[in-house]
């Protein structure tokens, strides 16, 4: 059929409308930079990160800073104290039905154990070591420490601050997600595995294959919709899974250098983000339950690799510091003494 002249324009213009539209950028989550707080010099003098952890009820944000944590206000963004006497700081877990908030010192090979108000320690637990990761799992009362080089994770009774027992993970353990019913996910980087543990019956339930993702580090959970989130830096994907069955339902490409503590969920806007040492925080939307739709992603800085979320400000936070140029091609960039500083990203 013949298509008049005029119709023909309008065809066209309808298609190359429509590419348009296809081609348009993905939405913006919203968030940008609020604020930058510094951390001061670190004890020891050497820049190092690791978790950043926010005690909601607490209003702290408790920042791995080398042999120090750095406690910062979560509603001022101001530096309130600092908890010395550690050999690498390396996470935090919060307790907060004991008023006591809990460290884990890698190089030490322990759990120290502190006052919230006081910030004063007030107690030892002997781990193993590279004692890394932390969480707490608010259905049997512990904690579990994930010992990256040791190959295990440790549960503890916070109250007792006795070791209960140590569960073989079968290879290097990295970050974890409880989802407050008794279960704690932990992604396996040596297995390329996320581990399902039962935490009041300490046992490992399932072990769940991560393919396309690759050496897992970052976890995250959407407790309602039992999904996970797992982020890979071998092979740099972040992947959706079934909490329930392990299967994989969902994997979109993310930039390298994602890091143990790079993921978080945000329920009330069904977000997950992903940080990476690139100087970009992946967004991508939960769209249905079994799918995810990426948003425009966030521009931070170099080596702004570990991040936190507040629950009740939604507020991310992502420590960095400055760094010198490479040495080599091969070679990544040094850190700048007393440069640490801390981002805010809020909407």
């Amino acid at each position: 059929m013949r298509v008049p002249r005029i119709c023909g324009l309008v065809v066209c213009t309808f298609f190359v409308l429509s590419g348009a539209v296809a081609m348009a950028a993905p939405p913006s989550s919203g968030y940008h930079l609020i604020e930058k707080a510094f951390l001061g010099k670190a004890a020891g003098g050497a820049e190092y990160f690791d978790y950043i952890v926010v005690n909601p009820d607490g209003r702290s944000i408790y920042v791995s800073h080398g042999a120090e944590v750095v406690v910062v206000d979560a509603d001022n963004f101001s530096v309130v104290g600092k908890i010395f006497g550690l050999k690498r700081c390396q996470g935090v877990a919060v307790v907060p039905e004991l008023g006591k908030d809990y460290i884990t010192d890698g190089d030490a090979a322990s759990v120290v154990a502190f006052d919230t108000k006081s910030l004063k320690k007030t107690g030892e637990i002997k781990s193993y070591p590279h004692t890394d990761a932390m969480g707490y799992g608010p259905a049997s009362k512990l904690i579990f420490t994930f010992n990256g080089d040791s190959k295990n994770s440790t549960a503890i009774d916070p109250a007792k601050e006795t070791v209960v027992k140590a569960m073989d993970m079968r290879g290097s353990p990295e970050q974890a997600a409880v989802d407050g019913k008794g279960m704690l996910y932990d992604d396996n980087a040596e297995t390329n595995e996320v581990v399902a543990i039962d935490t009041k019956a300490l046992a490992i339930k399932a072990r769940w294959k991560v393919a396309p993702a690759g050496e897992p580090v970052a976890m995250a959970l959407d407790q309602e919709h039992r999904r996970l989130f797992s982020a890979g830096r071998g092979l740099t994907m972040l992947v959706l899974m079934d909490a329930d069955s392990g299967k994989v339902l969902q994997s979109f490409p993310i930039s390298e250098g994602v890091d143990s503590g790079s993921s978080v969920f945000d329920p009330d806007s069904d977000t997950v983000l992903a940080s990476s040492r690139a100087g970009k925080i992946h967004v991508s939307h939960e769209d249905l339950a079994d799918e995810l739709s990426a948003l425009d992603p966030i521009e931070t800085e170099y080596c702004a690799k570990t991040m936190a979320i507040d629950p009740k400000t939604h507020n991310l936070f992502l420590s960095t510091s400055d760094f010198g140029p490479a040495a080599g091609p091969k070679a990544r960039r040094p850190a700048i003494s007393g440069t640490a500083h801390l981002h805010i990203y809020g909407k």
